[in-house]
C-alpha cells in the first residue's frame, strides 16, 4: 500500500522541546551528587584502603541500599528504552519475565548463594578454580571480561543517544563527560560509593518511570482505552501462548524458561550480584536483599510493559517509524516523553536523568566487578606475596580507570556499528550458557570433574557461537520470518509517502535449519544444557582417579544426599576474611605489612 504525498519538514526528529535551565539543572544535580558521593567515600569517609573495604564495603552494608544498588544495576538504559519498544513491536508477552525473575531469585537464594556466602571469595570465578582447576577459572573469567567490556559501551551509548535526541548536544561531548564522572566516583569510592550512588539513581529511575507512566495513561484516555487498542492491534495475542516451539519468540515458555536462564546467569552467579551479597553481614540479610530486589524489578518490568502498550495506544494509527518521525524503534520512548511531557519544566530533565542514572548504575557496577575479576583472576598470581592491602586497593582503582577508558572508547565504535549492534547484545547468549553451565556442574553434580567442565564449556561456547552468528546471517539475508505485529498510518493528520510493510513470508524450502531459528531467549538455556551434557559425559569417562568433593563446594539442595564416606577434604583456598587475618597493618611504622 503506497500513500503518495510529502512529509512536513518538521517531521523526522524527536519533538523539539528545548531543555530549559531547570531541565539542565535536574540533570546536572544527578551527576553532581554521584560525584560527591564518590568524593565522600574516597576522601572524607572511611578510607577504601583494603580490598575488603573497596570491593565489599567492609561487609557491613545495610540491606536497603544494597538492594537498591542491585535494582539499579539490573535496570540499565537499554532496559528502559528497549522494553517499551519491544512491547510496541511484538506484544506484551514479555511481562512473563516477571515470573521467571521470581523463580530465579528463589533459586539464587537457596541454591547458589549459600555456597558463595560460605566461601567468602572476592571473585566468584575463583570458585571454579577451587572446584575444578585454574584453566576453567581463566576460561570463565575471560568470557566475562570480554562480554562486560562490550556491553558497557552499549549501556552508555543508548542513554547518550536519548540525551542527544532530546537536547541536540553532540554525542562525542556528552558520552565522555558522563563516563569520566562514573569512572571517577567508582575508582575513588569503591563499592560503598557504587552502592549509594545506585540507591540515589534508583530513586531517579523510579520517579522518571512513574511520572511518565501517569502522564501517558492520561494522554491516551485511561487504561480501558489502552486495553481495547492493545487487543485490536494484536498486542495481547500471545499473552497465553504456551507453545513449546523453540522458534517462537513470543511464547510464555520463551520468557519463563529462556529468560529464567538469562537471569540465573546474570543474577544468580554473576560477580556483581554476589559481590553485593557479600557486602552484607549475614545470609539472612542477603536473602532480604534478594526479596527487595525481586519486588523492585518486577514493578519496573510491569510498568515498562504497560508503558509499551501506552505508546502503542497513542501511536497505533500513525506509526512513527513508517512516517519517519523516528529512525529506529529505540527512539520510541524519548519521542513519547518529549511529546506528552515536554511542556512541563524539569520533567524532560528528570527523564533524561533517569535514563542516564540507569546507565551510570550499570556502568559503575560492572567497572567495580571488572576490577575484582581482573585483579583476582589475572593479576594476583603475578604479584608479590607481601603486597599490602593499600597497594592492592590502588591497583583496583587503576583497573577501574583503564577499563573505563576502554569502555568510553568503544562507545564511538558502537556508534558506527549500525546493524552489528544487535549482534553485540546477543553476545550474552554466547557466553552466558557456558558460564551458567559451569556453575551448575560444580554445585549440583559432585561427580563432575575439571576435564568435563572445561570441555563442556568450550563445546557450549562453540555451539552457541554457531547458533548466534548463523541466526544473524540468515536474518540479514531475509530468510527469517518477521514476527512483528501490524502497524498503521490511517490516523495520521498529514500525508506520507510510504509502503506499509508485509511480514516476511518464507517457504518451507527456504527456511534455515531449525537451530538457526531458535528464539534468542533460549540461547543461554541451550548453552547451559550443552555444557551439562558434554561435561557429565566426559566426567563419567574420566573421573576414576578424581578425589571426592568437599560439601562446602556443593549446593545445600544436593549436599544432603552426599554420603559422608565419600566427602573430600576441605578445599584449599583463602577467603577474603582469612586474608585479612593473615595480613595486618602497622600504621605507626609507615604502613608496613606485618604477618
Amino acid at each position: 500500500m503506497d500513500v503518495l504525498s510529502t512529509i512536513p519538514p518538521d517531521h523526522g526528529k524527536i519533538p523539539q522541546v528545548t531543555f530549559s535551565w531547570i531541565d539542565f539543572t535536574v540533570f546536572a544535580i544527578m551527576l553532581g551528587l554521584s560525584a560527591l558521593i564518590g568524593i565522600y567515600y574516597g576522601f572524607c569517609g572511611k578510607k577504601q584502603d583494603t580490598a575488603n573495604e573497596y570491593l565489599l564495603g567492609g561487609r557491613n552494608m545495610k540491606v536497603f541500599p544494597v538492594a537498591m544498588s542491585l535494582i539499579a544495576s539490573h535496570t540499565s538504559g537499554i532496559t528502559l528504552l528497549s522494553v517499551p519498544a519491544d512491547i510496541y513491536r511484538f506484544g506484551a508477552t514479555y511481562w512473563w519475565i516477571c515470573l521467571a525473575l521470581t523463580i530465579t531469585c528463589i533459586a539464587s537464594a537457596y541454591i547458589f548463594m549459600p555456597v558463595f556466602m560460605k566461601l567468602q571469595l572476592i571473585s566468584t570465578y575463583e570458585y571454579l578454580k577451587i572446584r575444578f582447576d585454574n584453566k576453567t577459572r581463566i576460561f570463565a573469567s575471560f568470557l566475562v571480561v570480554l562480554s562486560i567490556l562490550l556491553y558497557n559501551s552499549i549501556v552508555i551509548y543508548v542513554p547518550a543517544l536519548a540525551f542527544v535526541q532530546a537536547t541536540g548536544v553532540d554525542l562525542h561531548v556528552i558520552a565522555p563527560i558522563v563516563c569520566i564522572i562514573c569512572v571517577f566516583y567508582t575508582a575513588i569510592g569503591g563499592l560503598k560509593a557504587v552502592v549509594w550512588t545506585d540507591a540515589l539513581q534508583t530513586m531517579a529511575i523510579a520517579a522518571s518511570i512513574v511520572t511518565v507512566f501517569y502522564l501517558g495513561i492520561s494522554s491516551v484516555g485511561g487504561l480501558a482505552n489502552i486495553w481495547e487498542k492493545s487487543i485490536d492491534g494484536h498486542r495481547l495475542d500471545n499473552f497465553f501462548n504456551f507453545s513449546f516451539d523453540l522458534t517462537n519468540r513470543d511464547s510464555v515458555w520463551a520468557f519463563v524458561i529462556g529468560s529464567g536462564a538469562y537471569w540465573l546467569c546474570n543474577f544468580g552467579v554473576h560477580q556483581s550480584t554476589i559481590q553485593r551479597f557479600l557486602a552484607v553481614s549475614s545470609m539472612t540479610h542477603a536473602r532480604q536483599t534478594v526479596l527487595i530486589f525481586c519486588i523492585g524489578v518486577v514493578i519496573i518490568k510491569t510498568l515498562s510493559t504497560i508503558t509499551g502498550l501506552i505508546i502503542y495506544a497513542k501511536y497505533s494509527d500513525c506509526d512513527l517509524l513508517l512516517t519517519k518521525q523516528i529512525s529506529k524503534h529505540d527512539q520510541l520512548l524519548p519521542y513519547y516523553v518529549m511529546d506528552v511531557a515536554g511542556h512541563i519544566p524539569g520533567l524532560p530533565g528528570l527523564f533524561i536523568a533517569g535514563i542516564f542514572s540507569a546507565g551510570l548504575s550499570t556502568l559503575s557496577t560492572t567497572l567495580n566487578t571488572l576490577s575484582a575479576i581482573i585483579y583476582s583472576d589475572f593479576l594476583s598470581p603475578f604479584l608479590p606475596a607481601d603486597i599490602t592491602q593499600k597497594q592492592t586497593s590502588n591497583i583496583l582503582k587503576i583497573i577501574v580507570v583503564i577499563t573505563g577508558a576502554i569502555c568510553t572508547s568503544l562507545v564511538f565504535v558502537v556508534e558506527h556499528m549500525g546493524g552489528v549492534l544487535p549482534l553485540v547484545v546477543s553476545f550474552s547468549g554466547i557466553t552466558g550458557g557456558p558460564l551458567l553451565g559451569l556453575f551448575c556442574l560444580g554445585m549440583l553434580f559432585p561427580k563432575a570433574n575439571a576435564k568435563g567442565a572445561l570441555y563442556g564449556g568450550v563445546v557450549s561456547l562453540l555451539f552457541c557461537s554457531c547458533i548466534v552468528f548463523g541466526n544473524q546471517y540468515y536474518e540479514r539475508m531475509g530468510m527469517l520470518k518477521d514476527l512483528s505485529k501490524p502497524v498503521s498510518i490511517e490516523g495520521c493528520d498529514f500525508y506520507v509517502n510510504v509502503t506499509l510493510p508485509n511480514n516476511t513470508t518464507v517457504s518451507l524450502e527456504e527456511e534455515p535449519f531449525v537451530l538457526f531459528r531458535i528464539s534468542s531467549w533460549y540461547y543461554i538455556a541451550v548453552g547451559t544444557v550443552v555444557t551439562l551434557l558434554v561435561g557429565l559425559i566426559i566426567s563419567w569417562f574420566t573421573n576414576r582417579d578424581d578425589p571426592p568433593v568437599h560439601p562446602d563446594l556443593i549446593s545445600p539442595v544436593i549436599r544432603r544426599w552426599m554420603s559422608k564416606e565419600k566427602q573430600g577434604a576441605p578445599p584449599d583456598y583463602v577467603s577474603i576474611e582469612r586474608a585479612l587475618e593473615l595480613v595486618t597493618y602497622d600504621r605507626k611504622e609507615n604502613g608496613s605489612a606485618v604477618k
